[in-house]
């Protein structure tokens, strides 16, 4: 069980806004080191202001996670400021909805790259740095949490891209508590899935490559947009909320970490869905009116 934060460095991607943010804010409270990463160069000066006001020491970078080479470059950074980092939060992550078959190679090659290849990169450069720190320190002790979501559990329509990438976060980390296991007691890992819950992924499309920001959004994509502004912003549960229960997690090493527990019934359908090789449940049933209008929108183009 990790009881002691203080002085301990984390690495947090996606930090400028959302779970990120929030992590970062209770990483400055518990007396952290904090290494804020993100795209965005006006978020990131925001967030950096704020942990430096409240007394963190911070390493500030501007990285698309999705980079091999930028991100290498930050986990070099990361060693000559402070060392091997204790907390690595692969939080970075982008939206995409639409019909399935509407998606570009650029749509998939953007949400794949930040969604997927920008944990694999945190997981691949910072995990050897965490394992050198544990064999030559046995005091140390570290956790990486990786930000899926119930997408990344479940199916929903109209938001194939996301799902896939999300699914793809859950299974890397799986098997990197597997992993883990298997070489050291000194770390371990955990992954985020939160339901709807207000961040900035909603308008993830502020970050999108140059090319992709030109190109006309098909009305699939329009209508996905809008239930996932919706939904989002109507969430009960914040980002505080959660990045509280992240930080309880890694406390108590419990690997799966959700925002909305009752969503879990419908991972069951699914489940046995899949063991009773039946076939998916409508993700609609106890709301029928939405499916009703999710079909009415696409059908009415």
């Amino acid at each position: 069980m990790i009881t002691d934060f203080k002085n301990k460095t984390a690495v947090l991607t996606g930090a400028g806004s959302g779970f990120g943010l929030e992590c970062a804010r209770i990483g400055a409270k518990l007396g952290m080191n904090l290494v804020l990463v993100d795209v965005q160069q006006d978020a990131l000066d925001a967030a950096t202001a704020e942990m430096q006001a409240a007394g963190a020491p911070v390493l500030a970078q501007k990285v698309d996670v999705s980079n091999a080479d930028q991100m290498q470059a930050l986990a070099s950074a990361v060693q000559q400021r402070f060392g091997a980092p204790h907390f690595v939060f692969n939080n970075a992550g982008v939206g995409s909805g639409g019909l399935i078959w509407e998606n570009t190679v650029a749509d998939w090659e953007w949400v794949l790259g930040v969604n997927i290849m920008g944990v694999a990169h945190g997981v691949r450069l910072f995990t050897p740095m965490m394992l050198e720190a544990a064999k030559t320190d046995p005091a140390y002790q570290g956790h990486i949490v990786n930000t899926a979501s119930m997408a990344g559990l479940l199916n929903a329509p109209n938001m194939g891209v996301y799902n896939v990438s999300k699914h793809a976060v859950v299974a890397l980390t799986e098997t990197l508590y597997q992993d883990l296991s298997l070489v050291t007691t000194q770390i371990s890992a955990s992954v985020l899935c939160p339901f709807f819950v207000s961040t900035g992924i909603s308008h993830s499309y502020r970050n999108r490559p140059g090319e992709l920001a030109a190109g006309k959004a098909t009305q699939s994509q329009r209508i996905g947009q809008a239930m996932s502004e919706k939904a989002v912003g109507s969430g009960k549960v914040s980002a505080a909320d959660v990045a509280q229960k992240v930080f309880d997690a890694m406390a108590a090493n419990q690997f799966y970490i959700y925002s909305h527990p009752k969503a879990i019934r419908s991972v069951q359908t699914r489940m046995e869905d899949v063991m009773l090789a039946r076939n998916p449940t409508d993700p609609f049933i106890d709301k029928p009116e939405i499916g009703q209008q999710l079909r009415s929108a696409l059908q009415a183009g």
